[in-house]
């Protein structure tokens, strides 16, 4: 793995234990988050979410070892989590890591394409909406749309409300007339920024917002120091119109690869 390639796992993985210490102590969520084999792993029982049940830079640091890998997938079971997501790079280690995977009844979904950027210039967005970074006085307006957007349980809502205040956390939205329209997270550790949460509410669709949201993260980001910013979404599939997709290579990101994803079957 390169080093760019590298940089993305790990500040992805960054992002998400930073979440997951963000939502101590919070309930009925009760997301807790471990490191193993240098992986992070992600449980809320609470939310079935994918996006709270996931495993982040498995065999990527270190390989994993197949201990791990059965504990991870009782845990889930034992917790009632239907749709757990597994993230698996190309070369990730050992070679047999796969083949446990199907052993614990977890096969291979739709993949995710990671995208990087160099921080340069953005083009200028056709955006009708005031974008600007929030605090906290927004936080559950930001967990609301974000769990509205992406199916998620508003077990949830505190947990994403509480990134507004994280140190490494800058959240932006998008506003109609002082209305809260859409969100866009952007994570910053050693110099790496990651873009995450982007979603815009059904009666605001087509208004440019997601792309002025990428746009001021890109700028937030490059002020911050990030010589590299990355970002990921669903690959391209026929029948989809990945609205997301074409949005992010708007903005100037670059195709880095696609990661494979397992959950049970």
């Amino acid at each position: 793995m390169d080093s760019r390639h590298r940089r993305v796992e790990d500040v992805e993985r960054a992002a998400y234990a930073d979440l997951g210490a963000a939502a101590a102590g919070l309930a009925p969520l009760n997301l807790r988050h471990e490191i193993a084999d240098h992986a992070l792993i992600l449980i809320a029982p609470g939310d079935p979410h994918f996006l709270v049940n996931r495993v982040i830079g498995l065999g990527v640091a270190a390989p994993a070892r197949r201990e791990t890998v059965a504990r991870f997938a009782r845990d889930y079971r034992a917790a009632g989590i239907a749709r757990c997501f597994v993230h698996v790079t190309g070369d990730a280690r050992p070679s047999e890591l796969r083949a446990w995977l199907a052993e614990e009844g977890l096969v291979s979904q739709r993949r995710w394409m990671k995208f990087a950027h160099g921080g340069g210039l953005v083009p200028e967005p056709r955006c009708d909406l005031e974008v600007r970074r929030v605090d906290g006085r927004y936080g559950e307006a930001f967990g609301r749309i974000v769990t509205a957007g992406f199916d998620m349980g508003t077990a949830s809502i505190p947990a994403l409300a509480r990134l507004t205040e994280r140190d490494k956390w800058h959240v932006f939205m998008a506003f109609a007339g002082g209305e809260p329209a859409a969100t866009g997270a952007l994570f910053v550790d050693g110099g790496t920024g990651w873009c995450d949460f982007g979603v815009t509410a059904p009666p605001f669709w087509r208004r440019g917002a997601q792309r002025a949201l990428l746009a001021a993260r890109i700028r937030a980001a490059r002020g911050l120091g990030c010589d590299l910013i990355a970002t990921e979404t669903g690959e391209a599939v026929p029948g989809d119109p990945q609205h997301s997709y074409h949005n992010i290579l708007w903005a100037g990101f670059e195709e880095l690869g696609l990661r494979d994803n397992y959950a049970p079957g």
